[in-house]
């Protein structure tokens, strides 16, 4: 099956409101011009391994390009967002009509309680476990909800961090069992189930400089991993593991808090089943 990416073009995107650590400063001081040329770049990219599909930009939601956080998809189901700040709630009942029209049942949170979909909910890729970001942006209150909608185990980890403040900012699960992380994005108790759940030698802990360039907010798909900017030294970990590296400058988008994984939803995610795969260190995922 080839995989579906939803994308957003940047028709309207600017840094238009403070609401993470990455906007100060950046009020309408975004080039349109070469956010859209980083954008079709990376769509462009994508597009050569996956199905893009699009929804429409609205003006005056200058974040709805970052489509990640529009919901979470699984099996043909959708969990639309309910965003904590008021400025990015507007972006809701687009995301749900969209999904609504590709025939997909909704659920929807309650009022009380935030999820900011797959910015914050990420699938593992050994095993049948959904991991949740939670302490900026989604409530642990989500974990129940959505293991009973989606039937699947929820890992709540606690982000700590500010500049690191949705889940997929500073941890990508990848195919074949690896986990790309930012180990000082979380608190000591998450750290350990992190290990708990995923063996030190499938662990891939980036630097503080590769966070901070959003190294860790990448695509993956099959063999290939798209990402803002990565060290020489983490480049060659991913390579030597069986990943093809593509480095594709996002700097506009990171003005804003995002780079090429909040710029995009997988839509037909996929779920590990039965036992874990027995990996050797330095094997590597299929080629897609």
């Amino acid at each position: 099956m080839t995989t579906r990416i939803l994308m957003c073009a940047p028709d309207y995107f600017n840094v238009a409101y403070v609401i993470n650590p990455w906007m100060e400063g950046n009020i309408a001081h975004c080039d349109p011009a070469l956010a859209m040329r980083q954008w079709q770049a990376l769509a462009h990219a994508i597009g050569a391994v996956a199905d893009l599909e699009m929804i429409e930009a609205v003006d005056g939601v200058p974040d709805m390009v970052f489509t990640a956080n529009a919901g979470l998809v699984l099996a043909g189901k959708a969990v639309v967002s309910h965003f904590r700040h008021l400025e990015r709630q507007r972006e809701e009942p687009h995301f749900a009509r969209w999904f609504a029209g590709q025939g997909m049942p909704l659920f929807r949170l309650p009022d009380d309680i935030y999820f900011e979909g797959a910015g914050d909910a990420l699938f593992d890729r050994r095993q049948a476990l959904l991991w949740l970001g939670w302490g900026h942006r989604s409530d642990a209150g989500s974990a129940p909800l959505l293991a009973d909608w989606l039937d699947i185990e929820v890992q709540p980890l606690k982000l700590v961090n500010p500049r690191f403040y949705h889940l997929d900012t500073c941890f990508c699960p990848l195919e074949g069992g690896y986990l790309l992380y930012y180990p000082d994005a979380f608190d000591a108790k998450s750290r350990h189930r992190i290990a708990a759940r995923v063996p030190a030698q499938y662990r891939i802990a980036a630097s503080a400089g590769d966070a901070a360039a959003f190294a860790c907010n990448a695509v993956n798909i099959g063999r290939h991993v798209f990402l803002n900017q990565a060290s020489a030294r983490l480049r060659k970990t991913l390579e030597e593991k069986g990943y093809q590296v593509h480095q594709i400058p996002l700097s506009e988008f990171m003005k804003a808090g995002g780079a090429a994984k909040c710029l995009t939803l997988r839509l037909d995610e996929p779920v590990a089943t039965g036992p874990l795969p027995d990996l050797a260190p330095g094997s590597g995922p299929s080629a897609g």
